[in-house]
């Protein structure tokens, strides 16, 4: 079966090579809340909102990039790990793929329907902000799950 929108097999150890420290540096980042100074830079911006200033379309801020760094970066990675083929991509591991999805966008906006629900304020900034990117970590977590539930039962077989 011919699949194009999938990135080649070799991408997939790429994206796990980024994705796994990424997300650590991530973690630790975000508890410890730090930023280092050397990260701080002028950078464009659309629609700036300063608290106690005006409002502009289209300006530079004062930003420490850390956040968007990583960010980016768990973004991509998680993407070429999800979306890689696996070594033999047949008919049945791509139902598998489809059904992961469409499984992790249930669950996350399960989710998201609950903080609507019970959770406010800032804390819902939070919800949302991990929100981001628990689709693509719901789907890689679901699917690899199955496919290693498939290679155990196809290993019983032999």
């Amino acid at each position: 079966m011919k699949v194009n929108y999938l990135f080649p097999n070799k991408y997939k150890k790429i994206g796990w090579l980024i994705f796994i420290p990424t997300a650590i540096i991530g973690l630790i980042t975000l508890i410890l809340e730090y930023e280092p100074d050397f990260l701080d830079f002028k950078v464009p911006a659309i629609f700036i909102d300063k608290i106690f200033g005006n409002k502009y379309l289209i300006g530079m801020v004062e930003n420490n990039i850390l956040n968007e760094v990583l960010g980016v970066l768990v973004i991509i990675s998680s993407l070429l790990v999800a979306f890689s083929k696996e070594k033999s991509e047949d008919e049945y591991i791509s139902k598998i793929r489809l059904e992961s999805l469409v499984w992790a966008v249930y669950v996350n906006y399960g989710i998201l329907l609950i903080s609507f629900i019970f959770i406010f304020d800032l804390s819902f900034l939070w919800v949302m902000i991990f929100n981001i990117f628990t689709v693509l970590l719901f789907f890689i977590i679901r699917f690899n799950w199955q496919i290693s539930k498939l290679k155990k039962s196809a290993s019983y077989e032999e």
